[in-house]
């Protein structure tokens, strides 16, 4: 009589098991994303995080091999003040239209270099060190604009309950990192599974 309740329960056991053994985490309020007829894929960093540093080339690498149907978007995550003073030089690169090559230097600049950029000042001078007149970075720096997209990846990286960076969230629905997938490597693993799962579920 008992046999039924124990094959249950074991069941039951496995079907958790399985659950948590995925590599990433399905998010209980799924986010709206940018373009619904392409596979979103945002990177949540932040330029003093050691493991972003390390992990930039294999982010570059997997974006190589992406089709033109998957949408990378990078967004700085802000869990307080220091965090957003960084995330603040990235919307300000944007909006001098500087490239990829700036990002990596900045990255390179404090963790290669060791340089403390944690404050307009500092980051006004590396910036002019890159060929942008101090005063043109500092409008950006504190434009309106800029003030609007820090907000809103303070909200996002509420909304999308991180826990730490990298992490990537996949068309608003499920959240990788390293805790989720247990390294780096399986993180694009992750990716690319979710991209292929996302993108068949399109068709």
């Amino acid at each position: 009589m008992r046999l039924p309740l124990l094959s249950g329960l074991f069941g039951l056991l496995l079907t958790a098991f399985a659950a948590q053994a995925e590599p990433w985490v399905e998010l209980t309020t799924p986010q709206p994303t940018r373009d619904p007829a392409k596979v979103e894929v945002i990177e949540f960093f932040w330029y003093g995080c050691p493991h972003c540093y390390h992990a930039e080339p294999q982010v570059a690498a997997w974006r190589k091999h992406q089709p033109a149907s998957v949408e990378f978007i990078r967004v700085p995550a802000i869990f307080n003040q220091r965090w957003a003073v960084l995330g603040r030089a990235y919307y300000a690169m944007q909006q001098l239209k500087l490239g990829e090559d700036v990002h990596k230097a900045l990255f390179d600049a404090i963790h290669r270099d060791n340089k403390n950029l944690n404050d307009e000042a500092s980051l006004t001078e590396f910036f002019a060190a890159q060929g942008v007149p101090r005063e043109k970075f500092k409008e950006a720096f504190n434009s309106f604009d800029v003030d609007g997209k820090v907000g809103r990846a303070n909200k996002m990286t509420r909304d999308y309950g991180l826990e730490g960076v990298p992490t990537f969230i996949v068309n608003g629905k499920y959240r990788v990192d390293g805790t989720s997938a247990g390294s780096v490597e399986a993180m694009f693993t992750a990716l690319d599974q979710l991209v292929a799962r996302e993108t068949n579920a399109a068709k």
